[in-house]
C-alpha cells in the first residue's frame, strides 16, 4: 500500500468521512506546501499530547479540571448529562444553560457491544453522592433510539438518588415545516407542549 493509501484510510476512519472525501482530503493536503502539513502533523501532535479528560465531568480539556468544572459562576445545582464532549460545545454555543455537565462517553447499544459498564455511569453516580449539591440531572442524550433508551435506563438509575431527574424538549426545529415533519417528531413536539407566555 502506498503512503496515498495509507493517509487516504486514515481519514476514512473518521466519522462522517466517507472513501471518496478522504481521498479528495487526501489530494488536497498533498497540493499544501510542505509548512502547511507540518503545521497540521504539529497540531496534531500537540492534540494528541495535551488534550485529556477532565477527571470531573469527562470533558476534552488541557487543563484538570476544565475551565467549566473550574468555574466558580457555574450551578452546581443543575447538572447536564450528554453523549460526548462535543455535545458541551454546542449546548455552550446556545448561551443559555449556566450549569455543569457530565459526559458518559457514548450510549448504550446493545448491538454494537455497549453497555452500561462502557459509559461513565458510576462516575455520574459518585458526583450525586453525599453532601452533592446537585438537583437536577438534565438528560441531553440524542433523540436517537439509542439516546431514548439510555435515557430511560438512566432516570431509574438515578432516581434512587433523590434528584430531580429531567430530559430535553424534544420536536420541531425553529423554521421546520410541519408539512415535512416525521411523525415521531411531531408526535414529541405535541408531548413536550407548554403555556405559551403572555
Amino acid at each position: 500500500m502506498s503512503v496515498i493509501d495509507d493517509l487516504t484510510g486514515e481519514f476514512a476512519k473518521l466519522p462522517g468521512i466517507g472513501r471518496k472525501t478522504a481521498t479528495r482530503l487526501t489530494y488536497h493536503l498533498l497540493a499544501q506546501p510542505r509548512s502547511a502539513l507540518g503545521a497540521l502533523a504539529r497540531a496534531l501532535d500537540a492534540a494528541a499530547e495535551r488534550v485529556r479528560t477532565c477527571s470531573t465531568c469527562g470533558n476534552l480539556t488541557e487543563a484538570d479540571p476544565c475551565a467549566i468544572c473550574a468555574d466558580p459562576r457555574r450551578d452546581a445545582a443543575v447538572l447536564c448529562v450528554v453523549e460526548d464532549a462535543s455535545d458541551i460545545g454546542a449546548i455552550e454555543r446556545a448561551g443559555e444553560f449556566r450549569g455543569q455537565y457530565h459526559v458518559l462517553g457514548g450510549l448504550l447499544s446493545p448491538l454494537d457491544g455497549v453497555g452500561p459498564d462502557d459509559l461513565r455511569v458510576t462516575e455520574l453516580e459518585r458526583r450525586l453522592g453525599n453532601g452533592s449539591e446537585i438537583q437536577e440531572v438534565i438528560l441531553a442524550t440524542n433523540p436517537s433510539m439509542e439516546g431514548e433508551v439510555t435515557a430511560t435506563w438512566l432516570r431509574g438509575v438515578l432516581q434512587p438518588a433523590g434528584v430531580r431527574v429531567t430530559r430535553i424538549a424534544l420536536g420541531l426545529p425553529v423554521g421546520g415545516d410541519l408539512e415535512y415533519a416525521d411523525g415521531v417528531t411531531i408526535a414529541q413536539a405535541l408531548a413536550a407542549r407548554r403555556e405559551m407566555a403572555e
